[in-house]
């Protein structure tokens, strides 16, 4: 990963790249009226005939002319300048910056609390890449960004935004990586490699000793065995515990209910809420935070095989209660039964789940929100506070409990769907609610934002690592005993 370092000032600076910040009206932010008088006259002219700014996601470049630099960029950033901004106009520049060995930067300097890891955690992951089964992957020659005047305290800055960065390429990563490439034992052992984490690896037979039912059940008809990952991470000194559950369905054919061909097309993408919760836990472990955690991933194919669960069938989940099966392409809720029961019996202070779970929360809300329900108002009120500080976009549904007699079973405890097709996230989120008890629970529906659709500002088609910030920052604030109502 490209190396960020504090530097020294603007005058004595030299590199390839040299990155500076404008804003509406083409009001040059920190190093931009220094830079725009070497360069000279031609420059206003320059910058008006392509059209130029200073509007949000606008980007120029220029010959370096004078200055030591052999290319000047200049970064739109609007008239809304807050963290997300630097964030955006910094993924820019990572996205840019592929041809240049050595770029520097004002963009830190501009008077935004959080610049710093801003532009940090946006130039990485807009320098993402995922080039593993390309032939001839583009050269990226990019080694390093300097942050020019950096204050004292940006080296700590810098290492907490980059340890979030590594935590979100992770599971980038892992959501972009081919299906057939990540069966469930493969998957389960990449978690196994995360730094300063225990990793407990149930396979199929201790599953089923265990009463994993919900698992069994959607694992029935695949070939690929599968596994459920349990992740502790448990400081000296900690204060507060959460637990994690991210649904890790690697492959979703929609079993027997199966899904038409376009619709499977991005299904290797239905296991972005375990690969959340592993960078999640990956993140919070090099950030030393003083919070017990707890992940819990069940992993497994939802499959089509002669075995497979059928439109009727009854399973009994972890804990003991039992569902009745009516349609097999609401999977991810019967694997989440038993996470959310595993994780209810450890007697956590929060439980938050991550999953992208229903077409509906992606319906309501667009591509690029997630959606949040939870039976405790304060816990909401959390995770939406952890998700602003982040700058990821959360918006809370009602637990509508009226909505819970459509999921009553004529032969079970409760059905998989509801009796009627309205208000499917609201359903689903009804559901898992069954499985945690009374304990404070928060269901994050990430089926929008858990894969970006295009390139943009930092965000690189296909896994966005979307919920690793929210939940970094949740445990961070929870360490801390922060109320975040």
């Amino acid at each position: 990963m490209v190396e960020i370092v504090g530097g020294g000032s603007l005058e004595d600076a030299a590199g390839d790249l040299l990155a500076v910040p404008v804003l509406a009206d083409t009001t040059f932010g920190p190093g931009g009226e220094a830079v725009a008088e070497q360069l000279g006259d031609w420059l206003d002219a320059y910058l008006e005939t392509h059209e130029f700014t200073g509007k949000a996601g606008q980007r120029v470049s220029v010959p370096g002319g004078d200055l030591p630099f052999a290319e000047v960029l200049f970064l739109g950033l609007g008239d809304d300048v807050d963290a997300e901004a630097i964030r955006r106009a910094a993924g820019n520049l990572g996205r840019a910056a592929g041809r240049h060995a050595e770029v520097a930067t004002t963009l830190h300097q501009l008077d935004v609390e959080g610049a710093t890891e801003a532009v940090v955690l946006g130039y990485l992951l807009g320098s993402y890449v995922f080039d593993d089964y390309r032939s001839e992957p583009k050269e990226r020659i990019n080694e390093r960004l300097v942050l020019l005047d950096a204050t004292n305290g940006a080296a700590a800055d810098i290492e907490r935004a980059t340890i979030v960065a590594e935590a979100v390429r992770l599971t980038r990563d892992l959501v972009n990586e081919p299906a057939g490439a990540k069966p469930p034992a493969v998957l389960a052992e990449r978690a196994a490699e995360i730094p300063g984490v225990a990793v407990e690896i149930v396979e199929e037979q201790e599953a089923r000793s265990r009463g994993y039912g919900g698992l069994l059940a959607v694992a029935s008809g695949a070939t690929n065995p599968p596994r459920l990952v349990l992740l502790r991470y448990q400081p000296e000194g900690a204060t507060a515990s959460v637990a994690f559950v991210g649904k890790g369905i690697v492959f979703d054919s929609g079993g027997l209910s199966i899904k038409p061909a376009k619709g499977m097309e991005t299904m290797k993408t239905d296991m972005a809420g375990a690969a959340t919760v592993f960078g999640a836990m990956k993140a919070i472990a090099a950030l030393g935070l003083p919070i017990e955690v707890l992940g819990v991933a069940p992993l497994t194919e939802n499959m089509t095989g002669g075995a497979a669960q059928r439109p009727g069938d009854v399973f009994t989940a972890y804990g003991g209660k039992t569902v009745e099966v009516l349609n097999t392409d609401a999977e991810g809720r019967l694997i989440l039964a038993d996470g959310l029961a595993i994780a209810a019996e450890a007697e956590v202070d929060l439980i938050v789940d991550i999953a992208t779970l229903t077409g509906a929360a992606k319906v309501a809300l667009g591509p690029l929100i997630g959606a949040v329900l939870g039976n405790d108002d304060d816990a909401v009120a959390s995770v939406l506070a952890a998700g602003r500080f982040a700058g990821e976009k959360w918006w809370e549904l009602p637990l509508e409990r009226e909505y819970r007699s459509k999921l009553d079973s004529s032969i079970a405890d409760v059905q998989n769907i509801a009796s009627d097709g309205y208000g499917g996230a609201i359903n689903a989120a009804l559901f898992l609610s069954e499985f945690v008890g009374d304990t404070p629970w928060v269901h994050l529906d990430i089926a929008g934002p858990g894969r970006a659709d295009k390139n943009d500002h930092y965000l690189t088609k296909g896994g966005s690592g979307f919920g690793v910030r929210t939940l970094v920052e949740l445990a961070s604030q929870m360490s801390r005993g922060k109320s975040n109502k």
